[in-house]
């Protein structure tokens, strides 16, 4: 505490750290912290071990935009699951049984059966920033990047939309796009302006994309509602007559009815029992 004004103080800090606290670690902690990285640094992927020919990869990340290629693009039977990518960390801790709900505890990669060039990827995990890296090395080393585009969907609170404008006023959920300098083709909503920024895994696909030079682009939804919820899901429903979406959408008359059996399913996992 300052006995004066203007007087520095030395904040307390545990960066030097005695020898004797640090000899202090046990054996048993050192090999505890290893078995702890191993599974946090290295995401294991059930993908083949050969590159496959892509010619289009949808990356829907969170809940609401795996929803929405749940309701409206997969099915059964025009696709199959190829591929899986594991995660260990704070948030998202799986073991090797697959017992659970798949979109919670890890990435799923999907195939279409008539065009095996076209895949998607639901990832509703969390991929914490120190993984993100890994996780774009095991995803993008088992795909040629030869006349390969990328499309993201994913979602942010509204509260983090930087606008003149007050954001109580903005008809919420919107979209808004970021593309790489290589994506040529029409865009379904307006562009994202500056000073906004995107973050997280979307960002570190969109940022690997532009690196390799890979045509990509990102569509995220703004809401304030952070759960899975059915207006902001539908908020995607535009980009199902662009290009690469056109080509891939179902039947959706029953598209409601999954959607509903979606939040019905999360409401019963998210359900507090005191």
């Amino acid at each position: 505490m300052a006995t004066f004004f203007g007087e520095v103080v030395v904040a307390p800090s545990r960066a030097g750290v005695d020898d004797d606290e640090a000899a202090e670690e046990t054996l048993e902690d050192r090999e505890i912290r290893r078995e702890l990285e191993k599974k946090r640094y290295r995401p294991r992927s059930g993908a083949a071990d050969e590159p496959v020919s892509c010619s289009k990869l949808v990356v829907a990340v969170g809940h609401n935009a795996a929803a929405f290629l749940s309701s409206f693009i997969l099915d059964s039977v025009c696709w199959e699951v190829v591929g899986v990518v594991k995660l260990w960390n704070e948030w998202c801790r799986t073991s090797s049984t697959t017992n659970v709900l798949p979109t919670d505890s890890f990435c799923l990669f999907y195939r279409l059966i008539s065009d095996p060039t076209v895949l998607l990827c639901q990832c509703s995990c969390y991929v914490a920033e120190d993984q993100q890296f890994q996780w774009l090395e095991k995803v993008f080393g088992c795909i040629r990047k030869e006349g390969l585009q990328v499309t993201i969907l994913s979602t942010c609170p509204v509260a983090e939309y930087k606008t003149q404008e007050s954001t109580l006023t903005l008809p919420s959920p919107f979209l808004k796009a970021l593309k790489t300098k290589e994506f040529k083709e029409p865009v379904c909503c307006p562009l994202l302006e500056q000073p906004n920024i995107v973050r997280d895994l979307p960002a570190a696909v969109l940022s690997y994309c532009q690196v390799w030079q890979i045509p990509a682009i990102l569509y995220q939804c703004y809401t304030d509602v952070i759960k899975l919820d059915t207006v902001t899901v539908e908020a995607f429903k535009p980009l199902l007559s662009s290009g690469i979406f056109k080509s891939l959408v179902k039947d959706t008359s029953e598209s409601t009815k999954i959607l509903k059996k979606l939040l019905t399913t999360n409401e019963t996992h998210s359900n507090i029992y005191i």
